[in-house]
């Protein structure tokens, strides 16, 4: 082609260093050339994107970001149609980037100041880096497949020889998931242990060690191959749909997940008693059994704030009755009495739906009426039978069956119901033949993104009917960028087992790090009749440092600690109690994942990204940036062998000191899990409270973990009224901000200077607090302490080396408090 001043642009030094290391690259790759029927005919360039006209089609370039790029194939005379012509992933919108174009005979660049594409013209090959390191290259691009599955395309990119895979949605395979041939299927595993290859979220998104990530973007249904034939290949497969996807990068993890959720969506701030224990199990059957269990747990001190209802709420019994979506009136008289009675106590109302309606349901005939249900081919509603009776299905894709549905939860809604549980949203069943918007689409096209419209459903209903309530939507399903609408995951009808306890960090670990940050596991276990105290208690210990803390199980053993026997209760009550004491910490992490995307739970590699023995671990993790956990997943486990991150860590219970980059074998405590703090962390903390209802915010424990080779650090705390949606947006809300300064003297003296700064909204009324302050490590008694200008009166103790000091903070200037040695 020939090439004009429109198609070239000068090349700065920046990217001159881009396309000297893409030129060098060229001399490497001839050997990965991808179809080498694929030929450029023609280069458009404009200000937004870049087309690339090739024999059999056409592939758009798009940047989203200086770290972000979208790459869509339009096949030759192909017709996209309207449903595949949007995202249901995407919801950012490209930026205006400043690209260098460069066209050759041989080539054609295409280059920002972060990612960089090349593509070679002849034989045809696509390669993207990033700051001029190569992530990945296409192996044969877009091509028409023969598959004994119903795969019908495929796109493939070249793998270095030792690049660790992660995505893929939930699944317990091993940290490192290459070498797996995954299908993309949402499906519920019932019993499942340490492995499970196929789950209830199947997201079409994969990382690799080299800290890139590629999105899939198509909804429809498919199978994701990690190098399962070991010839270092990267395939998606799909029945059809978008031939889209996008190369993201970053230069941390922490930026490479920021870029990923900025471009599918942040998750809301969920309502600060999501952060509290939950009643819950299969099930409770009557008002007055659920009342009663409330009242034990406050009777027993035993913090609460949620009960959720199983399916017992709308039916005496299992089967037959699911689509009633309503209170039982035999069961339950008087249930918004009951409600607004749990309420007064701090305890919100959570309740199961389904969208499943039997034609033995009480709204059979309703739904039919209204033609709210998917379709067979002659357009009448589509039943089948599954485990719970004969049944239709809602069709999420028709406007007025979502409408429907809506109805329903606004309802509820007005009862008082606080959270909604969606369950089965896989759909559980989902026969291929049946038919979504009145014929439109094919149960295969739709299947992986229902679970993902239901949370849109509620969230938009919420936005719509209750704009300043911030919803609680628990789905079992969803697809990529679904926590935009606050969806909460969790992993499934885990086995009862210390097998199935072991898979559950990993797989938190790798939701959070597909934006679906609150992922977490039924506490105890789920499936099956076993009754192990010692399994419950580690699990609970480890729930302490999972974004929802929530036991749940079928009801032949109790979930409840209430009902465990007296050592079990003990060490359950200790473990929720320190649950709501790092409440105020715990709430940070969530406005950070609000702000920036960042998980909760994150795998030790966010700390060395380039340390190899990290890449496929999952025995241990960090909560947040300051705490490293270590879950206890054996039976009888006396001693566990903790790798310690760069940096200092200090013990959270017994103050032992560990040098970062080491291992240590550690003595196993029956009271808790191993748990360390990182030096130089501010852990804010709460005092003791039966409901989050009750949070006191004009007193604060904050605890500053010191070490001599800490000389400078800073932490947050961030605070709302913990139920507004989108406080911060509005400026309703407090920041507080920490530091600390240590001075060491050539006389040997030494100062430690903690200031507290406290930052409103300007919505929000400034409140000053009664601060415990805590400083953890202090090898020898201070000379004195001083607080805002005056000695203040501090106690030290020489063998928990524990400093504290009473502070009362002004919310209006700056508090420094002024330790001298």
């Amino acid at each position: 082609m020939k090439q004009t001043s429109h198609h070239f642009r000068p090349v700065s030094i920046i990217s001159a260093a881009i396309l000297f290391a893409f030129n060098t690259f060229v001399l490497s790759s001839s050997a990965y050339a991808q179809n080498p029927q694929r030929q450029v005919l023609q280069v458009k360039q404009s200000p937004a994107h870049l087309v690339i006209v090739t024999n059999d089609g056409e592939y758009q370039i798009r940047p989203y970001s200086t770290e972000v790029v979208e790459i869509q194939f339009i096949p030759k005379g192909e017709v996209i149609s309207a449903f595949d012509q949007q995202s249901h992933a995407v919801v950012a919108k490209p930026q205006v980037v400043k690209m260098q174009f460069q066209e050759t005979a041989q080539q054609i660049d295409y280059a920002s100041t972060g990612i960089s594409v090349r593509i070679k013209k002849a034989p045809f090959q696509i390669s993207y880096f990033y700051q001029g390191k190569l992530l990945t290259s296409e192996k044969m691009g877009y091509e028409k497949i023969a598959s004994v599955e119903k795969n019908k395309e495929r796109l493939s990119f070249h793998l270095d020889a030792n690049e660790a895979l992660y995505g893929a949605g939930a699944r317990a395979l091993g940290m490192n998931r290459r070498g797996h041939r995954l299908p993309l299927y949402n499906k519920a595993h019932y019993g499942y242990e340490e492995q499970s290859s196929q789950m209830n979220f199947a997201i079409p998104l994969v990382y690799s060690s080299k800290m890139y990530g590629i999105h899939f973007d198509n909804a429809a249904i498919g199978t994701l191959d990690l190098d399962s034939n070991k010839d270092n290949s990267l395939s998606y497969e799909t029945i059809g749909g978008r031939k889209t996807y996008q190369i993201i990068a970053g230069a941390s993890w922490a930026k490479l997940i920021a870029n990923y959720t900025q471009l599918t969506g942040r998750q809301p701030l969920p309502p600060r008693w999501a952060f509290g224990n939950f009643a819950s199990r299969f099930g409770y059957h009557s008002e007055a059994e659920a009342r009663q269990v409330i009242a034990q747990y406050r009777a027993e001190q035993i913090p609460v704030d949620a009960i959720i209802f199983d399916l017992y709420w709308f039916g005496k019994e299992v089967k037959g009755t699911m689509g009633n979506l309503a209170f039982d009136q035999d069961n339950f008289k008087n249930p918004k009495s009951m409600i607004a009675d749990f309420n007064q106590q701090g305890v919100k109302t959570v309740l199961i739906t389904e969208p499943f309606i039997l034609t033995t349901s009480n709204r059979w005939q309703e739904a039919v009426q209204e033609k709210i249900l998917a379709t067979d081919h002659a357009g009448k509603p589509f039943t089948y039978d599954f485990y719970f009776g004969n049944t239709g299905l809602i069709d999420l894709f028709q406007p007025k069956a979502r409408d429907w549905f809506w109805h329903i939860y606004k309802g509820l809604a007005q009862q008082g119901v606080a959270g909604v549980w969606g369950d089965l949203g896989e759909p559980e069943v989902h026969p291929s033949e049946l038919r979504h918007a009145n014929g439109q689409l094919g149960a295969d096209q739709v299947h992986n993104i229902y679970g993902h419209e239901w949370a849109k459903l509620i969230a938009q209903g919420y936005q719509k009917d209750f704009p300043t309530q911030r919803p609680f939507i628990l789905m079992r399903a969803g697809y990529s960028g679904s926590q935009r609408f606050g969806l909460i995951p969790w992993s499934g009808d885990v086995n009862r087992t210390w097998g199935g306890l072991r898979s559950q960090p990993e797989i938190a670990l790798q939701m959070g790090m597909q934006g679906l940050a609150y992922m977490h596991s039924d506490l105890g276990g789920f499936a099956g009749a076993n009754l192990d105290d010692e399994l419950y208690a580690r699990w609970l210990q480890y729930g302490v440092f999972q974004p929802i803390f929530r036991p749940h199980a079928q009801e032949e053993v109790a979930s409840e600690p209430i009902f465990r026997a007296a050592k079990a209760k003990q060490l359950a009550k200790a473990a929720i109690e320190l649950r709501y004491r790092l409440l105020p910490y715990n709430y940070t992490l969530a406005f950070e994942n609000q702000q920036l995307g960042l998980p909760l739970m994150r795998p030790l590699f966010f700390a060395e990204p380039h340390k190899e023995q990290l890449r496929a671990h999952s025995a241990s993790y960090l909560w947040g940036s300051d705490f490293l956990v270590q879950p206890i997943m054996q039976a009888g486990q006396q001693q566990a062998d903790v790798m310690f991150p760069q940096g200092i860590w200090i013990d959270f219970y017994g103050g032992q000191v560990y040098k970062g980059g080491t291992q240590h074998t550690v003595k196993v405590q029956q009271e808790h899990i191993p748990v360390f703090v990182r030096a130089g962390a501010f852990i804010p903390m709460a005092k003791p409270m039966q409901s989050t209802q009750f949070y006191d915010e004009s007193a604060l424990e904050l605890h500053y973990y010191h070490d001599a080779a800490v000389t400078s650090a800073q932490g947050s705390m961030y605070e709302d009224d913990g139920v507004t949606a989108r406080s911060y947006q509005q400026g309703r809300y407090r920041l507080h901000h920490f530091t600390s300064a240590l001075q060491t003297q050539s006389n040997g003296k030494s100062s430690l200077q903690i200031q507290m700064q406290q930052h409103n909204g300007k919505k929000m009324k400034a409140v000053s607090k009664q601060v415990s302050l805590f400083l953890h490590n202090v090898e020898q008694a201070p000379n004195h302490v001083i607080v805002n200008g005056k000695k203040a009166v501090f106690s030290w103790n020489p063998e928990s080396k524990l400093l504290a000091a009473q502070v009362r903070a002004n919310a209006k200037s700056t508090n420094l408090i002024r330790v001298n040695w």
